[in-house]
Order: structure tokens, then sequence, then C-alpha cells
């Protein structure tokens, strides 16, 4: 079967496997999977096959999802991109084209206060049009779910009620967080689609003012023929592979973009993409060489 074809037939098995509730059912969900599995080889004429890898990997990651919440997935609120009502069209425009979202959430006073969301197709055809048209013409209602709300009732919701966006509100109605259908979609499915990719290998790019720029997947082993030996021998022995696993470590957290991390080496790590789950691009400045001591 071809790739396309395997990764629909996962897609529609994850259709079934979601959208029924309670654990009876997903339990019924998974065994018919198997029976249709052994269905396909005896029409065939083939012993029945243990699960695939990617069928395996879906199962898995749908089963750990169960104990997952909007908490758990959510974009935390310091990484929000959003925008005033105040905001006019272009300069709005120009948001959707800096940073290349398809959806962004609209507030009055404070993020605490959206009052909806505008997709960029709205946004577009109103820029088209003659007349003008007021911010709040474009926005779309949106959901509002507490950080508890358990991230598979959450996704069902979604679908339902056609929101692709979701806000995550405290206890008192203040915004936590966002999620996305994508977001759900890619804790399912990431590893899946990750075994078709090729992806470029983790990178350090050194930089005019000397620091490095660093892909957070960057093994360990790999930085260090770059700055040195790094990692203390607790550090060896907890077995740290990344140097996104790293800097996790350092701060016993994922830290927001724009967080410094120091190590006690005294080599500081700048976060300059994350997306709540994890860290994705470091900067990386190395310690100021000690002075030489004077000749006696």
């Amino acid at each position: 079967m071809s790739q396309d074809g395997t990764i629909a037939r996962l897609v529609d098995r994850l259709r079934r496997l979601l959208f029924r509730r309670g654990d009876e059912a997903l339990r019924e969900s998974l065994e018919q999977l198997i029976e249709e599995r052994s269905e396909e080889a005896a029409r065939e004429g083939e012993e029945p096959p243990p699960l695939d890898p990617q069928e395996r990997t879906l199962i898995a990651n749908v089963l750990r999802l169960r104990g997952t919440t909007a908490g758990d997935v959510m974009v935390p609120r310091t990484d929000i991109v959003a925008a005033p009502a105040s905001l006019g069209l272009e300069e709005l425009s120009r948001l959707f084209q800096r940073e290349g979202h398809s959806r962004v959430p609209i507030y009055r006073e404070t993020l605490d206060d959206i009052i909806g969301m505008i997709h960029i197709r709205d946004l577009f055809a109103a820029r088209m049009g003659n007349a003008p048209v007021a911010i709040e013409a474009l926005l779309r209602r949106p959901l509002f779910v507490p950080s508890s709300k358990p991230v598979l009732d959450l996704l069902r919701e979604m679908r339902a009620s056609r929101m692709h966006m979701a806000l995550v509100v405290d206890e008192y109605g203040g915004i936590d967080g966002l999620v996305t259908i994508e977001d759900i979609v890619e804790e399912i499915v990431g590893d899946i689609a990750d075994e078709h990719d090729e992806p470029d290998a983790p990178k350090v790019q050194p930089r005019p003012d000397g620091t490095l720029e660093v892909d957070a997947r960057l093994s360990v082993e790999e930085f260090e023929r770059h700055v040195g030996a790094l990692l203390s021998e607790d550090e060896r022995t907890s077995e740290i592979a990344t140097v996104g696993g790293l800097v996790l470590a350092l701060a016993g957290r994922v830290p927001a973009r724009g967080e410094v991390i120091t190590h006690p080496s005294g080599l500081s790590f700048h976060v300059l993409e994350a997306d709540g789950r994890r860290i994705r691009t470091l900067r990386v400045t190395l310690p100021a060489p000690a002075p030489e001591a004077d000749a006696a």
C-alpha cells in the first residue's frame, strides 16, 4: 500500500478510536482494528500479521491521551499570538503574515478580555471589498474550556461545533492558554508522520556575535564537539541525550520563549522557539574566557 493510503487508513481508524465514548467503547475499537487486520490477511490467504509500527504508535498515543487535559497540550499564555480590537485591518494582515497563523484571538483591553477570533480567510475577503469593514464584523465566536477538560472530549467538542481553536481559562476566567485541533492531532499522529519525513539533521549555526544557534534536538555529544566537555557526572548518569533535554533538566519544566537558562559551566541558553510542550531552537552564549594571571 502507498504511503498516502497508509496514512488515510490510519486516520480512518483514528476517527473510530476517538469518537466513541468511554473505556469500553475504546477497547471495542481496538479489538475491531485487530480483527480487521486478521480479516484482511484471511482474504489474501496469509497469516494474520501483527500491527505495524504506525498502528501501534497510533494506538499507544490514543491510550496515552485518555489521561491528558487541555492544560497539558495548550500553548501557554506567554506564547499566544493575539491582537487588540483597535488594530486596523492592514496591521492585522501584517501580523498574520509575520506569525504564519490562520486564526488569531482578538481582545479589548487585555488578553483576559477576548471577544472573538478572526480567520485569515475572512480578513482577506474583507480587504478585497470596497466598503470599509470594522474588525468586530469579522469576529467568530471562541470556545472557552477549563484546563482540566480531557483532551479527547475537547477534540470531540471542537469537531461537533466546527471550531478549530479553544481558549483555556482558569477558575477566575483569565486566559491560561490556547489549543487548536492541530495541536491535539499532533499529539496523536506526530510520531507517525515523522516516520515518513526526511528531517534535516539538527544543526549548530555560529553567529557573528560569537553565539551559537542550536537545534534543541542536537545530541549533547555533538554539541560538546563545539563547546567542549559540558555535562557534569550527575548529568551524564541521568542519561540526558539532547541539548533540549539538558535545558529541560536545568529549568525543571518547559521554559517559555525568551527565557534564559544558565548552566553551572557558565553557558547560557536563550530559548528562541518553544511551543509549550518542547523546546525547538536555542541561542547559546559561551562564558567569557577567564583572564590570564599576570606573570610573576
